[in-house]
């Protein structure tokens, strides 16, 4: 369990400093695809570090494309 924890905080740290020169709509859509990512990537591969960490990347990425589409249609 703890192993999951520090996963997700290590990768939710990564994405906040990303999101950190961001709008709002993309720092919003980065952390929640990182949580979101993160809990789906760690279900999927039965709590594996890896996938944790790589649906959190992959979460990230998605939701900050989300956000940067939210800002482009909501100027």
């Amino acid at each position: 369990m703890m192993k999951y924890l520090l996963a997700i905080a290590v990768a939710l740290a990564g994405t906040l400093g990303l999101a950190g020169c961001a709008s709002r709509a993309q720092t919003v859509g980065t952390v929640g695809g990182a949580a979101a990512g993160g809990a789906v990537g760690s279900a999927v591969t039965g709590g594996s570090t890896i996938g944790t960490v790589g649906g959190a990347a992959a979460g990230g990425i998605i939701g900050d494309q989300l956000g940067k589409e939210y800002d482009k249609r909501h100027p």
